[in-house]
């Protein structure tokens, strides 16, 4: 007589039939790849504490870019790294900006790629956050941000990017951002909102990245608490409610039950951040002999689709396409 567990085991016994009842697959079109873009000509300048991750002039980006197309990713995430910053974020909504000019480099070079670029004023700004600060209080103006997020999401658009993605985590940012892409012509420009962003500690290898960690204080005041998780839904609702097209959580493992009950409750894509602290982390064991490097990636990046995320935005995303084509 066959018991009911050994039926379990008898699919598990060959790869053939681990594939043909697996729930889970992963592809490359899963993925969106971050690029950070710099000033200046022919720089590749690597980011210590991200093995294989460089800040980018606009012509490495867009060599990078083409890689990760010819590897059969769809898009690539644009964060800017200018030369000057100041108090009004100006370097984040200037035409000629540093994420414009490669908006237009890489869309003239790979037009059928995806270019989402990154709705923020952290880059930008001479203190760090995310928003125009009151400098005697130390206090994010929110209603003072939306002005500019909204102004630095039409000049993306109007560099041709395919998405703009809001990350800041101001109150009402998605209905400011599309009030004013439609204004301006580009109502059919999708938002992809940051709708739950926790004030992670998993964020410090970005912020070496970007150049953009807070001078003074911390983001916990406008970033999600990671203790909660219906937050993360009433968060995910206003921003559907505001107009967002897409939704994500960051990060991505430590919140995979915030992602799955995102899931529940919204059909509408999701997106999960496998951010640079966990990049970090898997590249640091790696390294060390720790844990072998392409098993744990491709593992991770199923439990984040597993978990109800459609689009992973992934640092690994050029190495996790190749292996999954050998």
């Amino acid at each position: 007589m066959s018991f009911p567990l050994q039926r379990l085991r008898r699919t598990r016994r060959t790869a053939a039939l681990r594939g043909l009842v697996r729930e889970t697959w992963l592809s490359p079109q899963d993925f969106i790849y971050p690029i950070f873009v710099t000033v200046g000509e022919d720089v590749k300048k690597p980011i210590a504490s991200m093995p294989g991750i460089s800040q980018l002039s606009i012509n490495h980006a867009v060599a990078e870019a083409r890689r990760a197309h010819g590897l059969g990713i769809p898009g690539v995430l644009l964060f800017g790294v200018p030369d000057e910053k100041d108090e009004a974020a100006s370097g984040a909504y200037d035409p000629e900006g540093i994420v414009q000019l490669a908006t237009r480099a890489i869309k003239e070079a790979a037009p059928e790629l995806l270019v989402i670029t990154d709705v923020c004023l952290c880059e930008y700004m001479s203190h760090g956050h995310c928003g125009v600060v009151q400098r005697d209080s130390g206090e994010v103006l929110n209603d003072v941000s939306l002005e500019l997020l909204a102004r630095t999401a039409a000049s993306q658009a109007e560099a041709g990017a395919d998405i703009v993605a809001p990350s800041d985590m101001m109150d009402g940012r998605v209905a400011a951002i599309r009030s004013e892409l439609d204004r301006e012509g580009f109502e059919n420009t999708p938002i992809m909102a940051y709708a739950a962003k926790y004030a992670s500690a998993f964020y410090g290898p970005f912020r070496e990245a970007a150049e953009s960690a807070p001078q003074f204080g911390d983001r916990r005041s406008y970033q999600m608490d990671p203790a909660n998780a219906r937050e993360a839904l009433l968060e995910v609702g206003l921003d559907i409610e505001e107009g967002a097209d897409v939704v994500m959580v960051k990060p991505a493992l430590p919140y995979l039950d915030v992602i799955r009950r995102v899931r529940e409750t919204t059909d509408l894509p999701l997106a999960a951040y496998n951010v640079s602290g966990e990049y970090a982390m898997v590249k640091a064991a790696a390294g060390s002999g720790w844990l072998d490097e392409k098993a744990v990636v491709l593992e991770a990046l199923t439990g984040i689709k597993r978990a109800g995320a459609e689009i992973i935005i992934t640092y690994h995303a050029p190495d996790a396409a190749r292996w999954l084509a050998e």
